[in-house]
């Protein structure tokens, strides 16, 4: 800005200099031209004036007319202090004021002579004098007798004077000049000044716009054109922060979709890069956008058929929906949709893909495949057994008494069992719908558990299991009471239906996670007992639905298969995890934590 400020101040002065400079010019050629206008009048006058007092016209030898001539040519040079020439016709000086005309040339050719001459009047030049050393101003009238030019009477003055004005006056000139130089430097570097000290203004906030900080406004700067253009640019610069301001706004919202979808989202751009990846997909890939962001999609180490159905959406420009099995990080089974994406302004502009990871949903309609044929076939069993003992019995089996209890206590029995059945399967329904209210309250723990115990001492009893409960005084837990017994009677339940004979069944409590205060936060309680025990393989799956270790004894217990999976609902409906540990033919311990209070 300072070089602006600089040049505008320099074209000012360059302008100012160059007007008053052709002034000067013009006024010094006008002086120059009316001094020797007045000069030249002045000698046509004199001229005219020596002309009418001298006798030009004597006749003599040319010695004497020279001696005569060149003493008049002193007389006028004393008073009229200009030099004065006779000439005769054919050029020969005769007299002169100034020099010998003996030794002068021949004036016959000599500019002003041949004027006059042509003319028959007055001649002038300036020219000049080789002899005088100076610029003069000649002029020259023809001597006539009758009709003939006898000579010429020529008159020089110096133009020493007129020089000597012209030079003052462009001395005059160039120090009015110089000062004009030096006020007009001032006051064209304040207008300079006053012009861009706002552009410098305007162009800082330009540039700190640029910088994208939009809050950055311009002074007031008046109402003139230079305070509009301001204006302009503020109004510009709020334009800007609000729609920047926006734009952000919208990135903040798209980047939080990006990164909360359980959906992993992929762009892959015309030169079939990646350009973006959100974390699901990182998750889902097995890759971190560093390593994956800028490569090309055939480089990114992807799954072969992965990378051809990218290859198809791109050769054919048409959605794709597959699904997939990724066996890297781990297996699980994916749906891609791959999408082409085009612009108003670009008809192809990469793809879109979007991964859902629906092993969960496959696993979970495997599992409703099964758990239909698992109840189909648990609900078959007791009722064969009853049509078929019903059958039986109208048969004819009615008549032996003995026979007919037998079949009517197998057939009471068996539905019995069904009866369980259907309403275990009813209650996992609501429990795992959560349509089951939760009424929680505050439980005194050992009075609970002892409670419970007593629910299922018969039954152990006639196994002689030894039942056992360690809990410290003072122990409270908030909870619904009923689904919480209903959690530790099935586990003891199944304790002793696989405990041996005089075997022992166990409940112990520990409280966890004591506070500032001292409270404990949550509880554990330990299931133990001394039976069978559970095989290693089988571990992961005794919460699943109809799921048996040893089939046959479980349904001569009178089990459904569905006790676990009850239990491990409820306990997840109380904020709780279940775990379990087994060894075969040493015991089973399940471990339950729940907090005290919700």
């Amino acid at each position: 800005m300072l070089k602006f400020r600089a040049k505008l101040t320099l074209i000012l002065l360059l302008l100012v200099g160059c007007s008053v400079l052709i002034a000067g010019l013009f006024m010094a050629k006008v002086l120059e031209d009316s001094h020797i206008e007045a000069l030249k009048e002045n000698m046509q006058r004199e001229l005219g004036l020596i002309q009418s007092m001298g006798d030009w016209n004597r006749t003599g030898s040319e010695q004497e007319l020279t001696r005569y001539y060149t003493e008049q040519a002193h007389k006028i040079k004393m008073s009229s202090k200009a030099r004065l020439t006779y000439i005769r016709s054919d050029g020969l000086v005769l007299g002169d004021s100034d020099e010998d005309p003996a030794k002068m040339d021949n004036h016959r050719h000599r500019p002003e002579v041949e004027d006059a001459a042509r003319t028959g009047f007055i001649g002038y030049i300036t020219r000049y004098s080789a002899t005088l050393k100076q610029n003069m101003l000649y002029a020259a009238i023809p001597l006539q007798n009758g009709s003939e030019i006898t000579g010429y009477l020529r008159i020089a003055l110096s133009l020493e004077q007129v020089e000597s004005s012209i030079r003052s006056l462009w001395y005059f000139l160039i120090a009015g000049l110089g000062i004009l130089f030096v006020v007009v430097g001032g006051v064209s570097y304040r207008i300079a000044r006053g012009i861009t000290r706002p552009i410098e203004k305007m162009t800082k906030v330009a540039m700190q716009i640029t910088n994208m900080n939009y809050k950055a406004r311009v002074p007031s700067l008046g109402k003139d054109e230079v305070g509009q253009l301001g204006q302009a640019i503020n109004r510009m610069s709020d334009s800007l922060q609000q729609q920047m301001e926006h734009i952000k706004e919208n990135e903040r919202r798209l980047q939080g979709v990006l990164e909360n979808m359980m959906s992993g989202i992929m762009m892959i751009d015309r030169s079939q890069h990646i350009v973006l990846l959100n974390p699901s997909a990182e998750y889902l890939l097995g890759f971190t956008s560093q390593e994956l962001l800028g490569k090309k999609y055939t480089e990114a180490k992807q799954q072969y058929e992965f990378t051809k159905l990218i290859q198809e959406c791109i050769e054919t420009k048409e959605a794709i929906r597959e699904e997939i099995i990724f066996y890297y990080p781990s297996e699980r089974i994916l749906e891609l949709t791959i999408n082409p994406v085009s612009h108003e302004e670009e008809e192809w502009a990469g793809v879109l893909i979007v991964l859902h990871d629906i092993t969960a949903v496959r696993r979970l309609e495997r599992m409703r495949s099964e758990f239909v044929a698992n109840v189909s076939h648990e609900l078959k069993t007791p009722i064969a057994a009853v049509k078929g003992f019903a059958e039986t019995l109208l048969a004819g089996a009615l008549n032996d008494r003995d026979t007919a209890e037998s079949f009517l206590h197998i057939i009471f029995d068996e539905s019995e069992r069904l009866n369980r059945l259907i309403g275990d399967i009813l209650e996992l329904s609501k429990i795992e719908s959560k349509r089951i209210p939760m009424n929680f309250s505050p439980v005194y723990v050992p009075e609970f558990l002892d409670r419970t115990v007593n629910v299922v001492r018969t039954e152990a009893e006639k196994k002689n299991i030894e039942l056992n409960v360690q809990v410290e005084d003072d122990i409270y837990l908030e909870a619904d009471e009923d689904r919480l017994r209903q959690i530790f009677i099935n586990l003891l339940s199944n304790g002793i239906s696989y405990t041996q004979e005089g075997g022992k069944v166990r409940i112990k409590v520990e409280p966890l996670d004591l506070n500032a205060q001292g409270d404990y936060e949550r509880l554990r309680f330990i299931v133990s007992d001394t039976g069978i025990g559970i095989p290693k393989k089988d571990l992961p799956r005794i919460f699943e639905r109809f799921y048996r270790v040893d089939k046959a004894r479980s349904r001569s217990s009178g089990g459904t298969g569905l006790g676990l999976s009850i239990v491990k609902h409820l306990v997840e409906l109380h904020k709780g995890n279940i775990r379990v540990d087994s060894e075969v033919g040493l015991g089973t311990k399940f471990i339950i934590e729940l907090p005290v209070i919700h």
